[in-house]
């Protein structure tokens, strides 16, 4: 269904930015008298922007600073809960299992290649929280995608500054497994 017929910019008042409009459609038409228009380019205002909830909106500089400092920081707790659940589940791993299987070697001989198995039990309080920690993670994720789609300049930097700070800071904890197996180093 088109709404086309919402967007006639003659319905629009001209005294604000583009990105800043509101319909003035009748009351009862559609969605409603109070429908506001997000902008899809990217911009840097600091005035009339929503941040997640429609009780939320920066109007000033100083609350602006305040969201860059909380989005920044946002952004660098979700790198930093990524790895920390990579090491939790390191640390929680119960059952290690090794599995022989032949393949074929040089000269038509059979070698034998092993893999290790690593899991857990689902009925366990290390998968509990496993799953409490990663619908945080995908709460915070997309917490983070909603800001970024405000495609206000100063918050997108925020959302990117904070994840690569916080990768840069989190990250090198992070294991590096070498296969010894590997012939292609």
């Amino acid at each position: 269904m088109s709404h086309d017929h919402h967007m006639n910019s003659s319905t629009l008042p001209t005294t604000h930015p583009p990105e800043h409009q509101h319909s003035t459609a009748a009351p009862g038409h559609g969605h409603g008298s109070d429908m506001m228009m997000m902008a899809m380019t990217f911009h840097f205002s600091y005035e009339n922007v929503p941040l997640l909830f429609s009780g939320l909106t920066i109007n000033t500089p100083g609350e602006m600073a305040g969201a860059f400092v909380a989005v920044f920081f946002l952004a660098m707790f979700y790198e930093g809960l990524k790895i920390a659940r990579e090491c939790l589940l390191r640390k929680s791993q119960v059952s290690i299992r090794y599995n022989s299987m032949p393949v074929p070697g040089p000269n038509g001989t059979i070698l034998m290649e092993t893999h290790k198995t690593v899991g857990q039990q689902m009925l366990s309080f290390p998968h509990l929280l496993q799953t409490v920690l990663h619908v945080i993670q995908v709460v915070v994720s997309y917490f983070l995608m909603l800001i970024f789609m405000t495609y206000n300049g100063y918050l997108c930097i925020a959302v990117a500054a904070g994840a690569g700070t916080g990768y840069f800071f989190f990250s090198w904890k992070k294991a590096v497994v070498v296969d010894i197996t590997e012939h292609c180093h």
